[in-house]
C-alpha cells in the first residue's frame, strides 16, 4: 500500500514569495551586524544622502529596477549588494522547492542563514559567533526533532568537525607563522555535523576545497593574480558544501557498498 504524500508545513509559494523579503533582511545582517549597527533599530536609508527610505523603496528587486539602481531623492547610484542578496535568497529557495517540495521551508531557512555567513565572509573576512553557535545549536534542534536517534551522531561530528579544522589552523599557523584557517570556519564546519552527521564530513570537505580551487582557477583565468599570500575565504564554499549536502544527500561516491 502506496505511503499518503506529507503536506507541507508551509506551501512552496510562500516559501517563495518571502524569499526576496527575507534577502533583503539578509542583506541589513550582512552589512550592519559586523559593524555593530542594530539590525532594527535603524531606519533604513540612503548611503549618499541620509534620505530614508519609503516603503515604495524598499520592495524587493523591483524597487531597484523601478529606479533605475538610484537614490529617488539625490540620483546617487544604489549599490547592487541588496538586489543580489535577494536574487540569491529566491534561487535557494526555488532550488529548495524543486528538491524537496515537503520541507522546501526548512531547506530554505537552512540555506539563508548560510547565505549570510558566506556573504560576510566575502564582504569581511570572518564568520562571526552570533550566526555560526546558534547556526551549531539549531542543527542538534532539528536532529532531535526529525530523527532522535541521530543525536548522539550528530553532536560527535561537530565536536569532530571543529576539532579537526582547529588542529589543521594550528599546524597551518607553526608552520607558516600566519593564519590560514579561522576559527570561524571551524565552528562553520561543526554546524555543518550538526546538521548532516558524521558520514557527511568528507564530502563536506572533498566538495567545498574543490569549488574553492575552482574559484581560484576562475579568478586567475580573469586575470586576477593570486600568490601564496593571497587571502581566498573558504567560508562561501563550507557554506555552499554544506547546504548541498543537505539538500542532496550522500555523493554515490560516498555511499555504502
Amino acid at each position: 500500500m502506496p505511503m499518503p504524500v506529507r503536506e507541507p508545513l508551509v506551501p512552496g509559494w510562500i516559501v517563495l514569495i518571502v524569499a526576496p523579503f527575507v534577502g533583503s533582511f539578509l542583506g541589513t545582517i550582512v552589512r550592519r551586524l559586523p559593524e555593530g549597527i542594530s539590525v532594527v533599530a535603524q531606519r533604513s536609508h540612503c548611503d549618499s544622502c541620509g534620505a530614508g527610505l519609503a516603503p515604495r523603496d524598499m520592495v524587493p528587486v523591483l524597487s531597484w529596477v523601478a529606479l533605475a539602481g538610484r537614490c529617488r531623492h539625490c540620483g546617487a547610484r544604489i549599490d547592487w549588494f541588496y538586489p543580489a542578496v535577494e536574487c540569491a535568497a529566491l534561487a535557494l529557495a526555488a532550488v529548495a522547492l524543486w528538491a524537496d517540495p515537503q520541507d522546501a521551508w526548512l531547506d530554505s531557512l537552512f540555506g539563508w542563514w548560510l547565505l549570510a555567513l558566506g556573504w560576510i565572509d566575502l564582504r569581511r573576512g570572518i564568520l562571526p559567533d552570533y550566526l555560526t553557535l546558534p547556526l551549531i545549536a539549531t542543527g542538534l534542534i532539528v536532529t532531535v526533532t526529525i530523527a532522535p536517534a541521530q543525536l548522539a551522531d550528530h553532536a560527535a561530528a561537530a565536536a569532530l568537525a571543529y576539532l579537526m579544522l582547529h588542529g589543521i589552523a594550528w599546524g597551518y599557523r607553526r608552520l607558516r607563522h600566519r593564519d590560514g584557517l579561522g576559527l570561524g570556519d571551524a565552528k562553520l564546519l561543526a554546524a555543518g555535523g550538526a546538521w548532516l552527521g558524521l558520514a557527511a564530513l568528507p564530502q563536506i570537505l572533498l566538495c567545498a576545497a574543490l569549488t574553492g580551487l575552482a574559484a581560484a582557477a576562475i579568478l586567475m583565468f580573469a586575470g586576477v593574480r593570486l600568490h601564496a599570500h593571497s587571502a581566498l575565504p573558504f567560508g562561501p564554499f563550507l557554506a555552499l558544501a554544506i547546504w548541498l549536502s543537505w539538500l542532496l544527500g550522500p555523493l554515490a561516491l560516498a555511499a555504502p557498498l
